[in-house]
């Protein structure tokens, strides 16, 4: 039996400051269960929780959640419905536990196309203002979540901002630099992901911080998200620290 990998004063330098997680595989999860895919998603907010706490811990400073892209609205209108009322459940929920996250320092963040007047329901627009600004001055871990979230619809707003600024005059189109669209991004000021975590056998990014991931390394697993452990996560990062990251040079 292979032996897990554990976290050690020794390889904690090597950690990465910024995760990313596509949390995959509720549905499949539910399915091998005869359960509702609503079931699944539930599962998957459990581990969510539970990955979210370790790497906190860990000391890991950024971490990227891939919540509800922008292509899962077309899924079953009542797995829709279904996920929407779970956002705003832990959206309430963590309204209540206000001062045990202020404990824990964690700055909360939503990415995605979170503007009023769109897909997202208004009442979760307004639970995810009030908890961004409640958590605002927190400074240990950058916890984002990404809801209505779609890597090309994220560069394409970011290429309209310069467009605008170009058309008006404020910038010279020749004088643009990737720092300028990095800045127009959901994630700006944040560092790019150093690793990407894929559970439940796929390997794709699925318009997940497409970006961002010029240089992430990746880590795939045939494990369900809902089943995914600390110790499997533990294991990514075992396997990331054993990585020659070389940005293109020799």
């Amino acid at each position: 039996m292979q032996q897990r990998a554990t976290i050690t004063e020794q390889n904690r330098p090597a950690l990465p400051r910024h995760v990313a997680i596509i949390m995959d595989g509720n549905g499949r999860w539910a399915a091998q269960r005869g359960l509702l895919r609503s079931e699944g998603h539930r599962a998957g907010v459990d581990a969510f929780e539970r990955i979210c706490e370790h790497a906190a811990d860990l000391g890991i400073a950024h971490l990227t959640f891939y919540a509800f892209s922008a292509e899962n609205w077309a899924r079953p209108q009542g797995e829709v419905d279904a996920l929407m009322a779970l956002f705003r459940r832990q959206l309430s929920e963590a309204k209540r536990r206000r001062v045990e996250n202020e404990q824990k320092r964690w700055r909360i963040r939503y990415i995605g196309d979170l503007q009023p007047g769109g897909l997202l329901p208004a009442d979760i627009l307004a639970l995810v203002d009030e908890m961004q600004a409640e958590s605002s001055m927190q400074d240990k871990t950058v916890v984002n979540l990404a809801i209505n979230y779609g890597g090309q619809q994220e560069i394409l707003q970011a290429v309209k901002q310069l467009a605008q600024a170009c058309a008006t005059g404020e910038r010279d189109p020749a004088s643009l630099t990737e720092q300028d669209i990095e800045a127009q991004l959901y994630t700006a000021g944040q560092p790019p992901p150093d690793l990407i975590i894929r559970p439940s056998g796929e390997q794709r990014l699925s318009n997940f911080l497409l970006w961002q991931s010029a240089y992430a390394e990746f880590w795939f697993s045939d494990i369900l998200w809902p089943d995914f452990s600390t110790a499997d996560f533990d294991q990514a990062l075992a396997d990331y620290a054993k990585r020659n990251r070389r940005y293109g040079g020799a």
